[in-house]
């Protein structure tokens, strides 16, 4: 996938952590959600047009697609305050195809980086899922692991490659470090979480 698409999602996903977390409001972020949908839709289109139609570039560019059209949805769904489940098993959908992914980048590319980063993709889109269509109020902690994603699993990476470190194996222990100790924080997060809400509910009744 191009660095320079994930750079932009990394500001996109940065903008909908806040929003998720009730730190910026949900109409601005929906327009540049927009702006970039419209960018990561249109990009990797001529790219495939131009491209030599083989299924490695094909699969490159299909993963763009998964972000813009995501971007674009949000976008859409935010700015017209529409319902959310449409988005929501979108959103499964899109999970899905990103395990598909990450199965790839360890059996056919043995790329534990990529693996790592699909696989926490698939979790933020399965998060999605989980509050948009089945509309569990998870809100805060969907915004946490989307804020930690936008810097762990975009922006940082993305200004790593633009300085040409990306890819040394310096980088590469030092970033599987960092995804791990991301995913071990999203688990114990989310542990804490499933031990607060019984205590929420037994102090209402």
């Amino acid at each position: 996938m191009s660095f320079i698409g994930l750079f932009l999602s990394g500001a996109v996903l940065f903008l909908n952590s806040l929003m998720l977390m009730g730190k910026a409001e949900a109409k601005s972020v929906g327009v540049f959600n927009l702006f970039v949908g419209i960018i990561q839709v249109i990009i990797p289109f001529y790219l495939t047009m131009v491209s030599d139609q083989g299924h490695w570039s094909l699969y490159n560019y299909a993963a763009i697609f998964l972000f813009g059209l995501t971007y674009l949805y949000v976008g859409v769904t935010t700015l017209k305050g529409l319902d959310g489940s449409g988005l929501g098993w979108f959103s499964l959908w899109v999970a899905i195809i990103a395990v598909v992914y990450t199965l790839t980048a360890v059996i056919h590319f043995h790329d534990a980086v990529s693996a790592i980063t699909w696989g926490m993709w698939a979790f933020l889109w399965f998060l999605f899922f989980l509050s948009n269509s089945l509309k569990m109020k998870i809100d805060h902690y969907l915004g946490m692991v989307a804020f930690i994603q936008s810097w762990v699993t975009l922006t940082i990476p993305s200004l790593l490659y633009f300085l040409g470190a990306w890819n040394t194996p310096a980088v590469n222990q030092i970033w599987l470090t960092v995804l791990i100790a991301s995913i071990v924080y999203f688990c114990i997060s989310l542990f804490k979480l499933r031990l607060f809400i019984p205590f929420v509910h037994t102090e209402k009744q």
